[in-house]
């Protein structure tokens, strides 16, 4: 080989080298450009999952806490009497020698299941004039009381609800005539008295019935009387000043029985939602809601009866 030809064979190795050194150094270059854009995607997308995931945690705390607490329940105020009192003594002697003369003073007791709830008691005397006939009396005394309960309410709802029916139903007796009703004041937080006569073959009976409440008890007494046997029927205010006196007696033997001094004289509670008189003139038009009641109804039915009995022996 010629020298000419030897140094043009250098000049190309020189050449494809430079050439081959310069596309390594651009390959070179190029990786590591790359590094970096791989570099910051990847903190990009650690530092979204990081977010996602304390975010996540966060919601799932709350979450948690929000299950752990527990849940508020609605509180209903608890009934103010507790206990009634025995239905049978709920009135003096003297009381039951003005209502119901030479009647036993034990009475008759209803039947209940639970006394606490629900009590009631009855008198009834005939004085027998002979010829001139006779003088029959019929008394009960109804308690009922009214506990408090998450689904119905209060007891003093309740029994301001029952209180109403109640004062309804003695203005809407199959046959009475003459119905009357008005407010009561000094007997518990309210109380209506309705009076009615009632014709019975064994005579004409007048009907009275106070009902009053006092806080979660509702107290009805109902009293009639009639003439018997050609003797003069009873004076109607008088039988109802009577009644009166009863109820009143009832309501003080229901606070007293729950040492309660106040409410005996109608400074209780007083927070009743319906006047009575506006109960009582609704039912004496004959608005009042309910089927006739079953005290007054059966009072008359039983006096009638044991004064027929009484006045054939």
């Amino acid at each position: 080989m010629s020298e000419g030809t030897m140094q043009r064979a250098a000049h190309r190795d020189q050449r494809d080298r430079r050439s081959a050194g310069g596309r390594r150094r651009g390959r070179v270059l190029v990786g590591a450009a790359a590094v970096p854009v791989l570099l910051l995607a990847a903190a990009c997308s650690s530092g979204s999952d990081s977010g996602s995931g304390d975010g996540a945690k966060e919601t799932q705390a709350g979450k948690a806490e929000v299950s752990a607490s527990p849940s508020a329940s609605p509180t209903v105020q608890a009934a103010r009497y507790a206990k009634l009192p025995e239905a049978c003594k709920v009135l003096s002697g003297r009381t039951l020698d003005d209502l119901v003369p030479k009647a036993d003073e034990a009475g008759k007791e209803g039947t209940s299941s639970d006394v606490s709830q629900r009590a009631s008691c009855s008198w009834d005397s005939l004085q027998n004039r002979g010829v001139k006939g006779s003088q029959f009396r019929w008394l009960n005394v109804s308690l009922l009381r009214f506990t408090s309960d998450q689904t119905r309410g209060t007891g003093e709802r309740q029994a301001q609800e029952f209180y109403r029916k109640q004062v309804q139903d003695a203005q809407s007796v199959d046959g009475a005539k003459n119905t009357k009703a008005e407010p009561v004041s000094g007997t518990g937080d309210e109380a209506t008295a309705v009076r009615y006569d009632l014709k019975k073959k064994e005579g004409a009976f007048k009907q009275q019935t106070v009902v009053a409440r006092v806080a979660n008890v509702v107290v009805t007494v109902d009293y009639n009387g009639a003439g018997l046997a050609g003797d003069k029927t009873p004076d109607a205010d008088d039988l109802m000043k009577s009644a009166e006196k009863a109820a009143e007696e009832a309501v003080t033997a229901v606070a007293k029985a729950n040492g309660d001094s106040t409410a005996a004289s109608g400074s209780g509670s007083s927070s009743s939602t319906g006047s009575p008189s506006a109960s009582a003139s609704k039912g004496a038009s004959g608005k009042g809601e309910g089927s006739a009641s079953p005290s007054p109804s059966k009072s008359s039915s039983a006096s009638a009866s044991a004064s027929a009995s009484a006045a054939k022996s």
